[in-house]
């Protein structure tokens, strides 16, 4: 596989009357918010929601599988690897491979929450981006990951095109800026995943972890892992952008 090592040199993000700042340096990352010209708060004003911005929707509804596939395929007379319980998507781990939406998705931002059984202990998986091509592991993607103390590195699958921090980067994997913030195992932790165009940002439990920029913009799926071990998903939603 050919072995990038292309550098992030900082990224920027206009928001309202503030401007969100993303910075790479020196193999870290700095997030900055900086308001400019805020107005005093009016009293007894109430701040009407903007019918512009586009509205978030769920991917997984709670109660079946509809808008997902499964691959490899479930056979009806073996333990279902994907099954759901109480608007709990439950991965069993085994047979390796995926879930993936039926539909496309370009650019977008993907909240989700997840959690290892503490009973069964610490496992793996991870949160695939703009799938494309044929189904097989590991389909052409970006990874995010999720694997036990590691969620917000990066793995290039399929050799997607992307520069992340090369000082960070080892082959197709990019490791976080910051140690692990994950939660104890059994508790519940939230991805929050931008995709916007050519720019990938991870955020862990509110912390910005990683960033790439240069991503191919393509449309493609989204899938999450099963890849040995018991692990649980929910509230699975999806803004997506112009």
């Amino acid at each position: 596989m050919i072995r990038s090592r292309v550098g992030i040199v900082g990224m920027m993000l206009g928001c309202g009357t503030g401007v969100a700042v993303a910075i790479v340096f020196a193999g870290g990352i700095r997030d900055d918010t900086a308001k400019q010209g805020s107005a005093p708060a009016q009293k007894d004003s109430q701040v009407q929601p903007d019918a512009s911005q586009p509205k978030w929707t769920a991917l997984f509804n709670g109660q079946n599988l509809d808008g997902w596939t499964i691959f490899p395929a479930q056979s009806f007379d073996a333990p279902k690897v994907w099954s759901f319980r109480d608007g709990v998507l439950i991965c069993g781990g085994s047979p390796v491979g995926y879930i993936r939406t039926i539909k496309d998705f370009t650019n977008f931002e993907l909240e989700l929450e997840w959690r290892f059984d503490s009973k069964l202990g610490a496992g793996n998986s991870g949160v695939l981006l703009r799938v494309v091509g044929p189904d097989q592991v590991w389909p052409k993607s970006i990874e995010a990951q999720l694997e036990s103390r590691s969620a917000g590195d990066i793995w290039n699958i399929g050799e997607f095109p992307m520069h992340a921090e090369p000082s960070r980067t080892d082959g197709r994997h990019t490791t976080k800026v910051n140690p692990t913030n994950e939660k104890p195992l059994g508790e519940w932790n939230k991805y929050a995943i931008l995709l916007d165009h050519g720019r990938l940002e991870l955020r862990v439990n509110g912390e910005l972890q990683n960033v790439a920029q240069d991503c191919e913009v393509v449309a493609g799926k989204i899938g999450l892992q099963s890849e040995g071990a018991h692990i649980e998903f929910r509230n699975i939603r999806i803004r997506t952008l112009p």
